[in-house]
């Protein structure tokens, strides 16, 4: 089922997210619900706070469906290590029509759960170490602003807030 994706603001968006007690099968529903959220959508990467759920899973998939192995869930993630650095534009599917460069790490690997509860591990170099990142500040109640200083940060959330004061967020 696709689910609506919350917009920046949002409470759950800003606040860390809790750890799945038990991989069950409504936890696997979200999961089924995530992914065909994140396709819709046409995004690379969803957290389970952007459909206003505050559990710590996330998904991504870098070929945005084009190869089934690119697909990776993660629950309870953690970042296990990360190094290099790159600077991409980044977007986020909780604030359409914004994007920023972002200084990220160029490598990251991530372990969690899989959607079976077993334990798994996931490297990714260039997109996918942002994607895993990206999805990573979102458990963490963080969004890609947050990550930006002075006059960039502040000019995204003007416009937000113009934008939520005139109807149109």
């Amino acid at each position: 089922m696709i689910r609506p994706i919350v917009r920046y603001g949002d409470p759950v968006l800003h606040r860390a997210a809790s750890d799945v007690e038990a991989v069950t099968a409504d936890i696997r529903t979200l999961i089924d619900d995530m992914i065909e959220t994140m396709y819709a959508a046409s995004g690379i990467g969803l957290a389970a706070p952007q459909i206003g759920v505050g559990l710590r899973i996330f998904v991504t998939d870098v070929s945005a469906g084009r190869n089934p192995h690119d697909l990776v869930v993660m629950v309870n993630p953690e970042l296990a290590s990360h190094d290099g650095l790159q600077r991409e534009e980044e977007g986020c599917l909780s604030m359409p029509g914004f994007e920023a460069v972002v200084p990220r790490p160029e490598r990251a690997v991530v372990r969690g759960l899989d959607r079976e509860g077993r334990p798994c591990e996931a490297a990714g170099v260039g997109l996918a170490a942002r994607a895993f990142q990206h999805e990573l500040d979102h458990l963490d109640g963080s969004l890609f602003p947050d990550r930006l200083r002075g006059i960039r940060r502040d000019l995204i959330v003007r416009r937000i807030r113009k934008l939520r004061r005139t109807g149109k967020w």
